[in-house]
């Protein structure tokens, strides 16, 4: 996921830049993918108990199309990096084992800490971890979309949030078979094939099969609308459509941001469009997250987009945004679920104040776990990457080729 996936910009020599090299703009934009998850998290679960505060939480979900723009950078990067690798000998060993690399020890060590490691400590856990316990199988196997989607409910509390990894994991099982058969228009037409599959998926399950949105938003064909966007314009911009691509990225963010805004606004305050229209948002999301990842790509370092994105904050939220995904939920659900802020709230005589508080204290852990994990625990699995790369050693070969680590 893009949460996982280095900002490197795989190209062949139409993409004007040699092969993996490095867009530091792209560690800024999933930086601010991940800035909109914490909103969500921090402040969109909060309590609201008075008209600011509704607003404020009301804005504050709206984060939640973070999670469209991780999609939306995975399908560029995973797409640029295996189409750039066709032909390679070790075109799956290499791509799934540095996947591996820097997805599972994550994952599997934070399970491991929640359902081995604390449980021998019987006070320390928490009802709703006992919960999600119970279910763990789905959680093991990348299953945690499906589970909620049969739900329709968040019903992993303090794991729920990782629906989003399993619907990564089962794009990379199924990406790189298709990128390797397919030849590029082939794979722009399966690219464009499946964003329309997912919009009519969205809207035949909503309107006929009667399925809740929660459901609809976890299932992994409902996201091929993010994932295809961020893959169509990998291998677009392979080609000879390249700089006309360019040229219409920034024009299209915005007239695409205006139509969504229209939508949600008249969504958020009426009931006047029906409900396939959340379904034709979610693409029209994807597509203005498309746009602004080409302008963030091709932007001038003294451009606003160019200084915004290459800021040092928003590249350092990006660095560590994986770690960040996964410890904030954990963190998050267990400040809700405590009811720490109205505790705050008594202690400093404000709510408004006492969410506040909350949220920037729980970013604060959130970052700091994130970030020694990452230097004392992740970093040790990545640097095995370098032996699957271009130029790592085969049988019998003594050449290594230095791999970045992230």
């Amino acid at each position: 996921m893009s949460l996982e996936t280095a900002s490197a910009v795989p190209r062949g020599s139409e993409g004007g830049q040699k092969r993996d090299s490095y867009v530091p703009a792209l560690d800024g934009l999933r930086g601010l993918a991940i800035i909109m998850v914490l909103f969500v998290h921090f402040i969109g679960d909060a309590q609201p108990y008075s008209a600011f505060e509704r607003i404020l939480v009301k804005a504050s979900n709206y984060g939640v199309w973070g999670v469209d723009l991780f999609f939306v950078l995975s399908g560029y990067l995973i797409t640029g990096i295996l189409y750039d690798s066709k032909g390679s000998a070790r075109y799956f060993r290499n791509f799934y084992m540095r996947r591996v690399l820097r997805i599972f020890p994550l994952y599997y060590g934070v399970l491991f800490l929640l359902f081995f490691v604390l449980p021998l400590f019987p006070s320390l856990v928490p009802p709703g971890l006992a919960e999600s316990s119970r279910h763990q199988p789905w959680v093991w196997s990348y299953g945690v979309n499906l589970f909620i989607a049969l739900r329709g409910d968040w019903a992993l509390p303090y794991i729920s949030h990782f629906w989003s990894l399993a619907v990564e994991e089962h794009f990379y099982l199924l990406w790189p078979l298709i990128v390797l058969a397919a030849s590029r228009e082939t794979l722009l037409r399966i690219c464009v094939g499946c964003a329309l599959f997912s919009l009519a998926l969205r809207i035949v399950l909503l309107t006929l099969a009667g399925m809740n949105e929660i459901s609809i938003q976890v299932l992994t064909p409902c996201r091929f609308d993010a994932l295809c966007t961020g893959g169509f314009l990998a291998v677009a911009s392979r080609s000879g459509a390249r700089e006309t691509l360019v040229r219409g990225a920034r024009p299209a963010a915005l007239i695409l941001a205006a139509v969504i805004l229209a939508i949600s606004t008249v969504t958020a305050t009426t009931r006047w469009l029906p409900e396939p229209s959340h379904a034709l948002r979610s693409l029209l999301i994807a597509l203005f997250f498309g746009a602004l990842l080409l302008a963030c790509v091709h932007a001038e370092p003294g451009s606003f987009i160019g200084r915004f994105f290459n800021h040092p904050a928003m590249r350092f939220f990006g660095k560590y945004s994986y770690g960040i995904y996964v410890y904030h939920g954990v963190i998050s659900y267990f400040l809700v679920d405590k009811r720490v802020e109205d505790t705050l709230a008594k202690l400093v005589g404000s709510h408004l104040l006492a969410v506040l508080l909350q949220a920037a204290a729980g970013v604060a852990v959130s970052v700091l776990v994130s970030v020694l994990s990452y230097e004392w625990f992740e970093k040790r699995f990545l640097r095995l990457k370098r032996w699957f790369g271009e130029g790592a050693p085969g049988p019998g070969e003594l050449g290594v080729k230095a791999a970045p680590l992230s």
